[in-house]
């Protein structure tokens, strides 16, 4: 529960600064709002989109292979996975002699392979699982930040349609597991925040919230705890990962101190200083760093796992940290071998891969990546000769509109100061923005499948704020309270909003549809297959 300063008199001794006056022209606390109240309807809208979700990423799952073995880099995870399963927990990686990537990701996949063994369905049935919780996610989050089950709806069928997640969700490969960890991991701080008003605004109505000039104590908060463990598994999946514990911290900061600040403390800096910033770094950097190091017990309780034993063969006994115990030691050396192979991964080094892309092209999803083709031996489309492909493409009539959205987003958080829209662009900025910093390396447009979800929900938040307001008696559906005052009447803004968004929403699910035979590799005409690529940047 709310904890506070010891508890005295709300009346302050005389000379002290004293709560703020009975009457402004501004409400003196926010509106007693801390989340949605639809229950049953909302769960209902969300089980039953989840379940939509779930048989797009379930149809055919173990389809296709290679010959029964799996495709592109999922030759890679799913043997690993497997050694993982069968051999101690640890992988091996004989390709290069070095595995490259944390093991939570490769645990995951090992899930799918122990219940359903070594097959298509084995080793992309937990990325189908991911998939599908992950349009859950984003219902309920944007549920929450809007208060709209209808806007939270919204997103929901944005990410079911949204290829490169629908992609990413029938593979054995990483990506997807970390997109689940970071959205999960943003939905318990949505949450956080929302009980963290409550407990503020329980603390003022019992008249203790000027017991101490820093504003109360928050007390245990297991969202925020949860949220550190979430981003251990995003850092465990991939080390970008921790890039998120950065902005999810600072976001966590913010969302304390607007509370404070909301409710009138008397010094919120100070308060976010004194009483938020050792819990938030506890919860959300300590955290998510045991987290990370817990998800190498296989490569700690292994005899033969790739450099334990660097001590002493590779790293010497002495020098300044010959007080961290060996098996330490032997991770980090470890650690270093991988970022050496990341950073000689370089197009300057000669590694030019013919569907590599840079991250200013993921914004829109200009270079896609082809993850399977075959034109021989293949029949179905009715003609001599057929081609299937999974292709890997941000539904364009959603990742084309990206810099409008984000556009709108940085002017609803700057200049309306819209919390929700600055929210999903901590989640969206720091996802990409990294990439940028060497753009020498060798990438791929798979690496912004983390941003998909929060891509859905800003245009979510936008179709809300298209859709305004309902009719005087008046539940709001955008969520945002100046959306109130517009120059034509409600109920005819309302009308023509809701014509738009339902002839968007309809043009984004004709877009997924069309696109499906080449994100599902069904066979077709080579002219269909030329028909499905509508820019030279596809080809």
């Amino acid at each position: 529960m709310t904890q506070a300063t010891d508890a005295r008199p709300a009346t302050l001794e005389a000379g002290a600064a004293g709560p703020p006056p009975l009457s402004s022209p501004a409400p003196l606390r926010p509106s007693p709002d801390f989340g949605p109240t639809d229950w049953a309807r909302g769960w209902a809208v969300t089980l039953f989109l989840t379940l939509v979700a779930g048989l797009t990423r379930f149809i055919m799952l173990g389809y296709p292979t290679d010959a029964h073995t799996p495709v592109f880099d999922e030759k890679h995870y799913a043997p690993q996975g497997w050694q993982m399963l069968t051999g101690g927990g640890v992988e091996d990686n004989p390709g290069y002699g070095l595995v490259v990537h944390p093991p939570v990701g490769k645990q995951m996949i090992a899930l799918g392979e122990w219940i359903f063994g070594y097959s298509g369905w084995g080793w992309r049935f937990t990325a189908a699982v991911s998939g599908t919780l992950m349009v859950l996610l984003v219902i309920r989050i944007v549920r929450r930040m809007t208060r709209s089950t209808l806007i939270g709806a919204f997103a929901g069928i944005l990410l079911i349609c949204d290829g490169l997640t629908f992609v990413s969700s029938r593979l054995g490969m990483l990506d997807i597991f970390q997109a689940l960890f970071v959205l999960a991991a943003f939905g318990c701080l949505i949450v956080d925040r929302d009980e963290m008003r409550e407990r503020i605004a329980l603390v003022d109505v019992q008249g203790r919230l000027y017991d101490s000039e820093f504003g109360p104590r928050f007390g245990v908060r297991w969202w925020r705890f949860g949220a550190g463990v979430l981003l251990g598994l995003a850092c465990g999946t991939k080390w970008s990962g921790i890039y998120w514990v950065v902005g999810f911290a600072a976001m966590s900061l913010a969302f304390d101190l607007a509370a404070r600040r909301g409710y009138r403390v008397r010094r919120p800096w100070a308060g976010v200083a004194v009483r938020d910033l050792a819990p938030t770094v506890y919860g959300l950097v300590v955290i998510p760093f045991l987290v990370y190091m817990a998800s190498f017990w296989g490569w700690f309780a292994n005899e033969d796992s790739y450099d334990r034993y660097a001590v002493g063969v590779k790293v010497g006994h002495g020098g300044d940290f010959s007080w961290v115990p060996p098996a330490l030691r032997g991770l980090w050396y470890y650690g270093g071998e991988v970022l050496t192979f990341h950073e000689g991964l370089t197009n300057s080094a000669g590694n030019h891969h013919p569907w590599e892309s840079k991250p200013w092209t993921w914004f829109m999803g200009l270079r896609p990546m082809l993850y399977y083709y075959a034109d021989g031996n293949v029949t179905g489309c009715g003609q001599s000769q057929c081609v299937k492909a999974v292709m890997a493409i941000g539904t364009p009539a959603l990742w084309w509109l990206a810099f409008p959205v984000l556009g709108w987003a940085l002017w609803r958080s700057f200049v309306r100061r819209d919390w929700r829209y600055a929210a999903v662009l901590v989640g969206y900025v720091f996802g990409i923005a990294p990439w940028f910093l060497n753009l020498d390396r060798q990438m791929y447009f798979f690496y912004a499948v983390p941003l998909a979800p929060f891509l859905a929900m800003a245009m979510a938040l936008v179709l809300g704020d298209i859709l305004g307001h309902a009719p005087p008696s008046g539940r709001r559906l955008s969520g945002a309270p100046e959306m109130q005052n517009f120059l034509p009447p409600v109920s005819e803004r309302q009308g023509l909003g809701l014509l738009l968004v339902s002839i968007y929403l309809a043009l984004v699910i004709a877009n997924f549809i069309w696109l499906w035979p080449i994100l599902t590799a069904m066979p077709i005409t080579v002219g269909s297959w030329h028909d499905h690529l509508w820019l030279p940047s596809w080809r």
